[in-house]
């Protein structure tokens, strides 16, 4: 099998040049949007604690009520155009969103920017990571 690969990458280095290419650009894309308005849970808590940022949970509400940051909003992502209005009175303010892996949070993020909400975040990692680090949940 070793054999094989190696007898295709000699016998079509521009197609393979072309395929590392394109995989390089691809994680370079990735790495780059993944941190792009991103916070770590010590960043969120401390722009949370200095500026008094809007936490938005975008989780189900089975999902939030097991465990969810103290004074988060819940406005399930399915939900958040409809409901987009209820945040326009804090649209002054910092929003953090926050999913449940850190993995759908980037969307709602866009969306919320797209909105005009200057300073929208999405944390990194999502409630796992801020459960992993041993930071409080509430519970209602």
């Amino acid at each position: 099998m070793i054999d094989q690969l190696f007898e295709f990458v000699m016998n079509h280095p521009l197609l393979v040049g072309a395929f590392v290419l394109a995989l390089i650009a691809w994680i370079v894309y990735e790495t780059r949007s993944a941190s792009t308005n991103a916070l770590t849970a010590t960043e969120a808590t401390q722009l949370i604690n200095r500026e008094d940022a809007v936490v938005v949970d975008i989780r189900e509400s089975k999902d939030f009520k097991t465990g969810h940051i103290a004074g988060a909003r819940n406005i399930p992502q399915s939900s958040l155009d409809s409901r987009m209005n209820e945040l326009n009175k804090v649209k002054d303010k910092p929003v953090i969103v926050v999913c449940k892996h850190g993995q759908s949070s980037g969307a709602a993020q866009a969306k919320l920017a797209k909105a005009g909400f200057e300073r929208a975040f999405k944390l990194k990692g999502g409630m796992a990571q801020w459960q992993a680090d041993g930071l409080p949940v509430v519970k209602k």
